[in-house]
């Protein structure tokens, strides 16, 4: 086994090459810059600014913290690093677009999407299967609801199917997954075979679907639904959306951080 200083130097130099590689990442983005800066008074671009900020912040601290916890943990920390860490990077490309276009960047944010939600449908799967077996059909399941969602709301955005038809292809993708987690095999193992510490994390990682989710709809709908001008639906579609993805990557990780510290703490005390 591995000493703890010599897991504590390893994982520092982990975070210091994430660190480095979004350093390197903004460096290349600035010296291919064409010119447009930031405005101050550009409060979408802004919120693109920040929120890249606070994803990269998220990445570091939790890869540090992987040496912290148990071993069957770790999965569960590095794919919340990995969700953070790939939206970092995509909202540097997606502030780019908005600087210098004043587009809403439609492509990068699904692109990011269909890496990160996924994963983030994966963490369901693997905190439970930290305490017991979990089937894969609960793992294809959510995969499938995942994939439904981000495609019927992508054809919609992006203008290659009216967009009510794509709006309730997206919901009912979404409404497979919460039905899964709450009343599906996901919700009912939970229930029956979780610990407390377990049971009350996964509690609030279904309702940050359930309620943080909803804010993406509401995007969609003031974004294309509203009839509002072209200028005042991409203002208020990114910022939303901004909202949504700084609630929903780093507080859903920040959740299974607490579950796998407290849980590793109390198996330490055994």
């Amino acid at each position: 086994m591995m000493p703890r200083n010599q897991k504590s130097q390893t994982a520092c130099h982990l975070a210091a090459g994430i660190a480095t590689l979004i350093l390197s990442t903004i460096s290349t983005h600035a010296s291919a810059a064409t010119g447009a800066l930031l405005k101050p008074n550009d409060f979408v671009g802004i919120s693109f600014w920040l929120i890249t900020m606070a994803l990269m912040a998220s990445t570091v601290f939790f890869f540090l913290e992987r040496d912290r916890v148990s071993a069957k943990w770790k999965t569960s920390l590095t794919v919340s690093g990995l969700v953070t860490l790939v939206a970092a990077v995509h909202y540097l490309y997606m502030r780019e677009v908005w600087v210098n276009t004043g587009t809403s960047p439609t492509v990068f944010r699904y692109i990011d999407w269909l890496i990160t939600v996924p994963l983030l449908m994966i963490e369901f799967y693997l905190i439970l299967s930290a305490i017991t077996k979990v089937p894969a059909g609960v793992f294809w399941r959510l995969m499938v609801g995942t994939f439904v969602m981000l495609i019927g709301g992508y054809l919609g955005e992006a203008g290659y199917m009216a967009v009510w038809p794509a709006f309730i292809i997206g919901m009912a993708g979404w409404a497979a997954i919460l039905y899964e987690i709450f009343f599906g095999q996901a919700g009912k193992i939970n229930a029956q075979s979780a610990p407390p510490a377990v049971q009350s994390a996964f509690s609030t990682m279904r309702w940050i679907v359930t309620i943080g989710w909803a804010i993406y709809p509401i995007g969609y709908f003031f974004g294309y639904l509203t009839g509002s001008g072209p200028e005042a639906s991409a203002n208020a579609l990114n910022l939303i959306y901004n909202l949504a993805d700084v609630l929903n990557k780093i507080a859903f990780g920040l959740i299974i951080w607490s579950v796998a510290v407290s849980e590793s703490e109390a198996s330490l005390k055994k």
